[in-house]
């Protein structure tokens, strides 16, 4: 009899009491690569899209080091013989390296007063609290929803480019109605943008939670980008990959990502949505979510992320990246969905950075288990009467 999906998992790692729990359940790499585990026709489109391949890192730990590696890492068998998974997309080249160590890892770079204590959240010299004026506008004025709106970016990377200001300072404060005003102001001025340049119609919208995201301003804000002549680079590049696999495997790129990690149980169609905890993850605890259009579905759920992010994660720092096709109907993009990216950037009072060496110039080292975010995602897929509102 077949294994299921559950019996592929392995955890490798769990720590004494009082310190918690290491989940790795990256599955078994010769049960998903082999005869079990996946139908054969999914088990087939698994192996044009993603690699997976398995190291083992062995050590010799010194007698005085012993105490201390068991109490870091709560095992010092783990230690001594490292599993590391690394899944690499065939089609976009995107590689993750896993191995939840180094989650364990001491950070010694943390504050010594926490930035914002539990339930506070006050900011000095906020120059987001008066917007209308004390921030520029675009020369067609500002979009404005019911919980955001647009101010003109002093410090541009785009000839169309503002942030979306949120009326609430706090950026982790948020529901269902006011993730959705965001994305609906952002779109609204995308429109009006495209209409005072017909020439710009690539659109991005782009959040950077926290400093430890990006964010140099504390007042939550959003930012939305459009772009003239070509998407953005990465975006682009992913166009181009999908539409080569389009032409060799005479399927759709997206609908066989979706369909693995379905399979494998990181992915859930939600409506018009499909969401996925992303195998060949950027960062942290990376989601997916592709939609048609930017729907009430689409909405909803990259609210629900976030919710999961923030409630059952307890993240601090995420980021979110939409990208759109072209607003006007440009040649090669008819079949491209929006699709929005989430990823955790770590503890707001860790002072060191979580992108290094390897991550620029090799590969995106992981020490999040995509089962346990997806996991966690399972519950913000059910319906509930109390999304939305005061979060």
């Amino acid at each position: 009899m077949s294994p299921s999906i559950a019996e592929l998992i392995t955890r490798v790692a769990t720590l004494p009491s009082g310190i918690g729990q290491v989940f790795n359940r990256i599955f078994s790499v010769d049960e998903v690569k082999g005869d079990a585990g996946l139908p054969s026709d999914t088990r087939q489109v698994f192996n044009r899209v993603f690699s997976v391949d398995e190291v083992k890192g062995d050590l010799k730990i010194p007698q005085p080091m012993l105490p201390w590696v068991e109490q870091q890492f709560g095992s010092a068998e783990n230690v001594i013989n490292q599993k590391i998974v690394k899944v690499t997309n065939l089609v976009t080249l995107e590689c993750s390296i896993f191995n939840p160590l180094r989650s364990l890892r001491p950070h010694r770079f943390l504050r010594k007063k926490r930035m914002h204590p539990e339930g506070s959240f006050e900011i000095e010299n906020d120059d987001f609290a008066d917007p209308l004026h004390n921030t520029p506008e675009d020369p067609f004025g500002r979009v404005k929803g019911k919980y955001c709106l647009t101010a003109g970016n002093v410090a541009k990377y785009e000839g169309l480019h503002v942030v979306v200001v949120f009326h609430n300072p706090d950026p982790l404060k948020f529901g269902c109605r006011e993730v959705a005003d965001y994305l609906e102001t952002g779109w609204k001025w995308a429109q009006q943008a495209h209409a005072y340049d017909s020439s710009a119609r690539y659109f991005l919208f782009l959040w950077n939670c926290m400093n430890r995201a990006g964010a140099s301003i504390h007042h939550g804000h959003a930012q939305v980008v459009l772009g003239r002549y070509a998407h953005y680079a990465k975006v682009e590049q992913l166009r181009k990959a999908a539409s080569e696999y389009r032409e060799q495997y005479k399927a759709d790129y997206f609908e066989d990502l979706f369909r693995v990690h379905e399979a494998l149980g990181l992915g859930y169609r939600q409506g018009d949505t499909m969401i996925m905890a992303y195998l060949a993850a950027l960062k942290l605890n990376e989601v997916m979510v592709l939609a048609p259009a930017l729907t009430d579905s689409l909405k909803e759920n990259i609210y629900n992320v976030l919710a999961c992010f923030r409630d059952r994660l307890k993240v601090t720092a995420f980021n979110v990246g939409v990208a759109f096709p072209p607003l006007d109907e440009v040649p090669g993009w008819a079949w491209f969905p929006v699709i929005a990216r989430m990823v955790d950037r770590g503890n707001i009072d860790d002072m060191s950075s979580d992108i290094g060496a390897i991550e620029f110039y090799g590969a995106n080292v992981i020490s999040s288990d995509p089962f346990r975010t997806a996991e966690a995602l399972s519950t913000y897929f059910e319906p509930n009467d109390k999304k939305g509102g005061d979060a």
